[in-house]
Formats: C-alpha cells, sequence, structure tokens
C-alpha cells in the first residue's frame, strides 16, 4: 500500500477516529488476496484499500468494525479457509486456498508511528513494517533495521514483517493529448504523475486535472525534474523529436525504474543514431521502450496510454 493509504489512516487519528488496520500476512493455495495487501476500516464504517473483495472481505470487515467498537485485544490474528466445509474458518469462497489476516487496532498512542510512515514514504524512501501481537512499529530505511522489534514481540507469539516502498511516481515530459489519458490510467494503478512540457497556454496540459503535479519548464531541465529516480518511470511523449532527444540524453545515465519515448521505428532509430555518435552505449539504449509501450495495434490516444501503461507495469511488476 503507498501513501493515500496511510494518509487515510492518518486523517482518521486526526480526528480522534479509531482505525482497525487488516494486512493479509500469508496465503496458501488459490486465494484472491496476496501477501501484504491492506485495508483499513474506520469507527463508523469507512474503509480504504482491498484484502481480495468478495464475501471474505466483506466479513472481515464486519468483524473489523465490531472489533473497533468492543474491547478486543490490541491485535490478533485471523485465518479463513476457502472451503465451504471448513466451519467457522469457512471464507465464503471455494477456491481451495487459505488467507491468514492480522488485525491491528490503531488509536492515538499509534499517531506518531502512523506519521513517520507518512512522512517518509511521501518523501520517496522506504522503511521497515513490523506487526505482532503489541502493535505495529516502523523504521526508516535510512536508520537501517530496528533489531528490537523482535525483542518487543511477546515469546512465542506471532509476528509479520515487511518492507513498505514509497508511491511509484511516472514522469511525462509532454502535456499533450495522448497525456490526459496516461494520466488517467496511471492514477488508477496507484501512481503519482507529474507532466511537464514548455510550452505556454497548451490547452491539453491546463486540462489535465488527473495530474499530481504539472508545470512548464524548459526541457533542458528535464533531469532536475525527476528527483528520486530510483523510484520513478518516465515517458517521453514530447512534440518533437528534438525535444525528445534533449530529454532522452538527460535520463539515460539515471537509474530509473523505466524509460519509454513515443514515436514511430524510424524516429527512434534516428535518435538512436545520434546518440551514438554522442558516445551513448548500446547497453544504455537497450534499456528505453521504444517505441514505447506493447504492440497491441493501438491508434487512439486512450488505446496508446492502455499500451503504454501495459508494458510500464509489466517492467514494474518484473522486479519483484
Amino acid at each position: 500500500m503507498h501513501n493515500q493509504f496511510w494518509q487515510f489512516i492518518q486523517d482518521k487519528l486526526h480526528r480522534q477516529e479509531p482505525v482497525m488496520l487488516i494486512v493479509v500476512t500469508g496465503v496458501r493455495g488459490s486465494s484472491p488476496g496476496k501477501k501484504g495487501f491492506k485495508m483499513a476500516v474506520g469507527s463508523h464504517g469507512e474503509k480504504y484499500g482491498t484484502i481480495g473483495g468478495g464475501p471474505m472481505e466483506f466479513s472481515l470487515e464486519k468483524l473489523a468494525l465490531k472489533s473497533l467498537l468492543t474491547d478486543a485485544p490490541k491485535a490478533f490474528t485471523k485465518r479463513l479457509i476457502h472451503s465451504a466445509d471448513a466451519g467457522e474458518q469457512a471464507s465464503g469462497l471455494i477456491c481451495a486456498g487459505e488467507q491468514h489476516h492480522a488485525f491491528i487496532k490503531l488509536g492515538q498512542a499509534d499517531a506518531p508511528v502512523i506519521a513517520e510512515i507518512v512522512s517518509t514514504l511521501s518523501g520517496g524512501q522506504s522503511g521497515y513494517l513490523t506487526i505482532h501481537a503489541t502493535g505495529l512499529q516502523f523504521a526508516p530505511a535510512l536508520k537501517g533495521k530496528q533489531e528490537a522489534d523482535r525483542e518487543n514481540a511477546p515469546a512465542s507469539e506471532w509476528i509479520y514483517e515487511e518492507v513498505l516502498h514509497p508511491q511509484p511516481v511516472l514522469f511525462v515530459f509532454g502535456g499533450g493529448h495522448v497525456s490526459i489519458p496516461v494520466t488517467k490510467v496511471a492514477k488508477v494503478l496507484g501512481f503519482r504523475v507529474e507532466v511537464y512540457d514548455d510550452r505556454q497556454g497548451l490547452p491539453t496540459l491546463e486540462n489535465n486535472n488527473d495530474a499530481d503535479h504539472k508545470q512548464i519548464i524548459s526541457y533542458r531541465d528535464a533531469a532536475a525534474q525527476v528527483k528520486v529516480p530510483d523510484n520513478a518511470f518516465v515517458c517521453i511523449m514530447t512534440v518533437s523529436h528534438a525535444s525528445d532527444q534533449l530529454i532522452l540524453e538527460q535520463l539515460l545515465p539515471l537509474s530509473l525504474k523505466y524509460l519509454g519515448m513515443i514515436g514511430s521505428r524510424k524516429k527512434v532509430d534516428a535518435i538512436f543514431g545520434n546518440l551514438r555518435i554522442k558516445g551513448f552505449e548500446e547497453t544504455a539504449l537497450a534499456k528505453v521502450d521504444a517505441p514505447m509501450g506493447v504492440a497491441i495495434e493501438s491508434e487512439t490516444p486512450a488505446e496508446i496510454a492502455v499500451s503504454i501503461m501495459a508494458e510500464v507495469i509489466r517492467r514494474k511488476n518484473k522486479e519483484k
């Protein structure tokens, strides 16, 4: 889960409202949820996130709300089996697997930990989350993992550990027609989206209401906008091949998660040829997705956006 999830919890605690955090701590066999899936349930029934959906999620949501309003333990676990004959552990599903969950009741005492999670992830940094029967702890990666976490866990009790990563950021250079559906699709997929162009008064940039940030810049300053390269995905789609090359030349040395450039094969070959003359090696050029996107015979801006984000997601998930 990324920044918005933890921000939801922080907002609730700020309003003095307790929150139940549900974390999928493990799965076996076929199961709709995956390890690390999370859902937060507020005391008024509001929720954020998912642990797999369907009747299983609905039943655990009700359990979370009931536990918030009663004298339930600070933290407890719940195992559900996806079989109709599993008795009280039946999940309501029949896919033959099972799913394990940790429930953690969060209140005002947890506000500083949640604030540190929000601050760390918002700053583009990762951190270590530890959950056990006494609650949760967090240590930013810059501070190193705290060995005391295990020492604080009661003897013979369960413990869950996870590295929390910041929200991935998609940088779009070129605020033309394709940038609008790319932004929409990327937002649905959980990216923070920043759009940059060098043209004043560009209608498609002004009308892009889904972007988290948009700005008029000189393309000579493109690399300066990518402040956390190792968490960055970049799409180059400016109005000319000259500006595409200018940006690509700046970004090739950076350690990016993804770097793609829109255009025909002829345009890509021409730009790559220019960069070879400037001394860029084949290994660097081979990392560029160009022409950008999955080959699905896309024609409209929306179809092009789907093809681009499909490749972005493929690259992102391939690293896991």
